[in-house]
Protein backbone atom coordinates (compact mmCIF):
# COMPACT_ATOMS: atom_id res chain seq x y z
CA UNK A 1 0.00 0.00 0.00
CA UNK A 2 2.74 2.74 -1.02
CA UNK A 3 0.26 5.13 -2.45
CA UNK A 4 -1.71 4.50 1.09
CA UNK A 5 -3.64 7.66 2.55
CA UNK A 6 -2.92 8.59 5.60
CA UNK A 7 -4.30 11.05 7.84
CA UNK A 8 -2.50 13.03 10.24
CA UNK A 9 -4.02 14.41 13.53
CA UNK A 10 -1.95 16.76 15.38
CA UNK A 11 -2.71 20.56 16.90
CA UNK A 12 1.11 21.22 16.97
CA UNK A 13 1.89 22.61 13.12
CA UNK A 14 5.43 21.28 13.62
CA UNK A 15 4.77 17.84 14.26
CA UNK A 16 2.45 17.24 11.56
CA UNK A 17 4.64 18.88 9.00
CA UNK A 18 7.37 16.15 10.34
CA UNK A 19 5.12 13.40 10.24
CA UNK A 20 3.74 14.26 6.82
CA UNK A 21 7.25 14.99 5.24
CA UNK A 22 8.68 11.27 6.11
CA UNK A 23 5.31 9.92 5.23
CA UNK A 24 5.80 11.71 1.91
CA UNK A 25 9.22 10.61 1.05
CA UNK A 26 7.85 7.17 1.04
CA UNK A 27 5.21 7.56 -1.07
CA UNK A 28 1.87 7.77 1.13
CA UNK A 29 -0.74 9.85 0.29
CA UNK A 30 -0.92 12.56 3.75
CA UNK A 31 -3.94 14.55 4.74
CA UNK A 32 -4.25 16.90 7.63
CA UNK A 33 -6.45 17.85 10.96
CA UNK A 34 -5.38 19.96 13.55
CA UNK A 35 -8.74 19.10 15.89
CA UNK A 36 -10.79 16.07 16.83
CA UNK A 37 -14.18 17.67 15.03
CA UNK A 38 -12.19 18.12 11.46
CA UNK A 39 -10.58 14.87 11.61
CA UNK A 40 -13.77 13.01 11.52
CA UNK A 41 -14.84 15.48 8.98
CA UNK A 42 -11.79 14.62 6.89
CA UNK A 43 -12.23 10.79 7.62
CA UNK A 44 -15.92 10.65 5.98
CA UNK A 45 -14.89 12.52 2.81
CA UNK A 46 -11.12 10.91 2.53
CA UNK A 47 -11.83 7.45 3.95
CA UNK A 48 -8.31 6.90 5.10
CA UNK A 49 -6.60 3.87 4.65
CA UNK A 50 -4.45 4.78 8.40
CA UNK A 51 -4.65 7.45 10.93
CA UNK A 52 -1.80 9.26 13.00
CA UNK A 53 -3.81 10.36 16.14
CA UNK A 54 -2.74 12.64 18.89
CA UNK A 55 -4.56 12.41 22.12
CA UNK A 56 -4.52 15.57 22.95
CA UNK A 57 -6.63 18.20 20.72
CA UNK A 58 -8.95 20.84 21.16
CA UNK A 59 -12.77 20.59 20.54
CA UNK A 60 -12.55 16.88 21.07
CA UNK A 61 -9.69 14.51 22.07
CA UNK A 62 -8.19 11.76 20.21
CA UNK A 63 -9.89 9.15 22.67
CA UNK A 64 -12.95 10.53 21.74
CA UNK A 65 -12.04 10.46 18.30
CA UNK A 66 -10.60 7.13 18.47
CA UNK A 67 -14.41 6.40 19.75
CA UNK A 68 -16.48 7.54 17.39
CA UNK A 69 -14.55 6.18 14.88
CA UNK A 70 -14.09 2.10 15.87
CA UNK A 71 -18.57 2.12 17.03
CA UNK A 72 -19.20 3.13 13.18
CA UNK A 73 -18.93 0.23 11.07
CA UNK A 74 -18.06 2.11 8.41
CA UNK A 75 -14.13 3.20 9.46
CA UNK A 76 -14.10 1.00 12.96
CA UNK A 77 -11.44 -0.75 10.26
CA UNK A 78 -9.13 1.86 9.49
CA UNK A 79 -6.08 1.37 12.06
CA UNK A 80 -4.99 3.95 14.25
CA UNK A 81 -1.72 4.59 15.97
CA UNK A 82 -2.10 6.93 18.70
CA UNK A 83 0.58 10.17 19.65
CA UNK A 84 0.88 10.98 23.22
CA UNK A 85 3.18 13.33 25.10
CA UNK A 86 1.58 11.96 28.83
CA UNK A 87 3.24 10.15 30.97
CA UNK A 88 0.32 8.41 32.19
CA UNK A 89 -0.14 4.69 31.06
CA UNK A 90 -3.51 5.06 32.13
CA UNK A 91 -4.01 7.22 28.30
CA UNK A 92 -1.96 4.45 26.50
CA UNK A 93 -4.39 1.78 28.19
CA UNK A 94 -7.73 3.66 27.49
CA UNK A 95 -6.75 4.39 24.02
CA UNK A 96 -5.96 0.42 23.04
CA UNK A 97 -9.24 -0.22 25.10
CA UNK A 98 -11.26 1.68 22.72
CA UNK A 99 -9.80 0.29 19.76
CA UNK A 100 -6.86 1.87 18.48
CA UNK A 101 -4.04 -0.53 17.22
CA UNK A 102 -0.71 1.32 18.23
CA UNK A 103 0.80 4.15 20.06
CA UNK A 104 3.96 5.73 19.71
CA UNK A 105 5.11 8.31 22.83
CA UNK A 106 6.61 12.06 21.99
CA UNK A 107 9.22 12.90 21.15
CA UNK A 108 9.37 10.22 18.89
CA UNK A 109 12.19 8.52 15.97
CA UNK A 110 10.01 9.92 12.68
CA UNK A 111 11.63 6.35 11.28
CA UNK A 112 10.07 4.20 13.83
CA UNK A 113 6.99 6.09 12.71
CA UNK A 114 6.88 5.24 9.09
CA UNK A 115 7.85 1.51 10.59
CA UNK A 116 5.05 1.13 12.81
CA UNK A 117 2.77 2.46 9.57
CA UNK A 118 4.47 0.29 7.20
CA UNK A 119 3.78 -2.72 9.50
CA UNK A 120 0.12 -1.78 10.07
CA UNK A 121 -0.35 -1.34 6.33
CA UNK A 122 1.17 -4.60 6.04
CA UNK A 123 -1.24 -6.38 8.03
CA UNK A 124 -4.16 -4.72 6.99
CA UNK A 125 -3.05 -5.93 3.08
CA UNK A 126 -2.63 -9.69 4.62
CA UNK A 127 -5.57 -9.86 5.82
CA UNK A 128 -7.54 -8.45 3.14
CA UNK A 129 -5.65 -11.06 0.91
CA UNK A 130 -6.48 -13.59 3.46
CA UNK A 131 -10.30 -12.35 3.44
CA UNK A 132 -10.43 -12.27 6.97
CA UNK A 133 -10.41 -8.62 7.49
CA UNK A 134 -12.29 -8.84 10.87
CA UNK A 135 -9.91 -10.98 12.05
CA UNK A 136 -7.40 -9.77 14.87
CA UNK A 137 -3.65 -9.62 13.68
CA UNK A 138 -0.55 -9.21 16.07
CA UNK A 139 2.38 -7.17 14.54
CA UNK A 140 6.21 -7.96 15.95
CA UNK A 141 8.64 -6.32 13.87
CA UNK A 142 7.63 -8.20 10.36
CA UNK A 143 6.23 -10.81 11.82
CA UNK A 144 2.62 -11.06 11.65
CA UNK A 145 0.19 -13.82 12.98
CA UNK A 146 -3.12 -14.27 12.62
CA UNK A 147 -4.41 -16.26 15.94
CA UNK A 148 -8.14 -17.13 14.61
CA UNK A 149 -6.62 -18.37 11.17
CA UNK A 150 -3.86 -20.61 12.84
CA UNK A 151 -1.20 -18.37 10.16
CA UNK A 152 2.29 -16.57 10.57
CA UNK A 153 3.68 -13.86 7.91
CA UNK A 154 6.94 -13.49 7.78
CA UNK A 155 8.21 -10.15 5.92
CA UNK A 156 4.50 -11.12 3.93
CA UNK A 157 5.56 -14.74 3.43
CA UNK A 158 3.07 -17.40 5.20
CA UNK A 159 5.39 -19.56 7.15
CA UNK A 160 4.70 -23.64 7.37
CA UNK A 161 4.65 -23.76 11.01
CA UNK A 162 3.57 -27.10 12.90
CA UNK A 163 0.55 -26.70 15.78
CA UNK A 164 3.03 -27.33 18.46
CA UNK A 165 5.54 -24.42 16.79
CA UNK A 166 2.68 -22.37 16.33
CA UNK A 167 1.14 -22.76 19.66
CA UNK A 168 4.52 -22.10 21.20
CA UNK A 169 5.09 -19.00 19.35
CA UNK A 170 1.46 -17.77 20.15
CA UNK A 171 1.91 -18.20 23.73
CA UNK A 172 5.40 -16.54 24.06
CA UNK A 173 4.19 -13.63 21.33
CA UNK A 174 1.49 -13.03 23.76
CA UNK A 175 2.95 -12.89 26.57
CA UNK A 176 5.98 -10.57 25.85
CA UNK A 177 9.17 -10.32 28.19
CA UNK A 178 7.40 -13.01 30.12
CA UNK A 179 10.34 -16.27 30.59
CA UNK A 180 8.43 -19.61 30.60
CA UNK A 181 10.42 -22.29 31.49
CA UNK A 182 10.16 -25.75 29.70
CA UNK A 183 8.09 -27.39 32.18
CA UNK A 184 5.57 -24.20 32.16
CA UNK A 185 6.01 -24.67 28.17
CA UNK A 186 5.03 -28.59 28.19
CA UNK A 187 2.03 -27.73 30.38
CA UNK A 188 0.83 -25.15 28.13
CA UNK A 189 1.28 -26.18 24.84
CA UNK A 190 1.24 -30.37 25.16
CA UNK A 191 -0.81 -30.46 28.16
CA UNK A 192 -0.90 -31.95 31.56
CA UNK A 193 -0.81 -35.27 30.84
CA UNK A 194 2.27 -34.74 28.52
CA UNK A 195 5.08 -37.29 29.81
CA UNK A 196 7.73 -36.79 27.65
CA UNK A 197 11.34 -35.44 27.60
CA UNK A 198 11.71 -31.28 28.62
CA UNK A 199 14.49 -31.75 25.26
CA UNK A 200 11.14 -32.00 23.64
CA UNK A 201 10.78 -28.18 23.81
CA UNK A 202 14.03 -27.45 22.39
CA UNK A 203 14.23 -29.02 19.35
CA UNK A 204 10.89 -27.26 18.71
CA UNK A 205 12.24 -23.84 19.69
CA UNK A 206 15.50 -24.47 17.17
CA UNK A 207 13.05 -25.69 14.27
CA UNK A 208 10.61 -22.62 15.30
CA UNK A 209 13.61 -20.57 15.33
CA UNK A 210 15.37 -21.86 11.72
CA UNK A 211 11.69 -20.88 10.40
CA UNK A 212 11.90 -17.34 11.72
CA UNK A 213 15.07 -16.94 10.21
CA UNK A 214 16.06 -15.84 14.01
CA UNK A 215 19.81 -15.90 14.87
CA UNK A 216 19.49 -17.65 18.71
CA UNK A 217 22.95 -15.26 19.39
CA UNK A 218 21.13 -12.31 18.78
CA UNK A 219 17.58 -12.75 18.34
CA UNK A 220 14.68 -10.56 17.46
CA UNK A 221 11.99 -12.59 18.48
CA UNK A 222 12.66 -15.52 21.06
CA UNK A 223 15.68 -15.47 23.31
CA UNK A 224 17.18 -18.09 25.35
CA UNK A 225 17.30 -17.59 29.38
CA UNK A 226 19.97 -19.35 30.56
CA UNK A 227 19.59 -22.28 33.38
CA UNK A 228 15.68 -21.26 33.02
CA UNK A 229 13.69 -21.29 29.78
CA UNK A 230 12.76 -18.97 26.79
CA UNK A 231 11.02 -15.53 26.46
CA UNK A 232 9.86 -13.23 23.54
CA UNK A 233 11.88 -10.31 22.73
CA UNK A 234 9.57 -7.19 24.08
CA UNK A 235 8.60 -5.12 21.15
CA UNK A 236 5.96 -2.30 21.22
CA UNK A 237 5.01 -2.35 17.84
CA UNK A 238 3.21 -5.68 19.01
CA UNK A 239 0.06 -4.30 19.31
CA UNK A 240 -3.40 -6.24 18.06
CA UNK A 241 -5.19 -4.89 14.94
Amino acid sequence: MKNANILVVDDETYIVELVKFNLEKEGYQVVVAYDGQNALSIVESEMPDLIVLDIMLPHMDGLQVCRNLKKDERYHSIPIIMLTARAEEVDTIMGLELGADDYIKKPFSPRELVARVKARLRAVRILAAEKTVTSKAYIYKNLIMIPEQHEVFLNDVKLDLTPKEFELLRLMATHQGRVFNREVLLEKVWGYEFSGDTRTVDVHIRHLRQKLNDDSSFPRYIETVRGVGYRFVEDRTAIRR
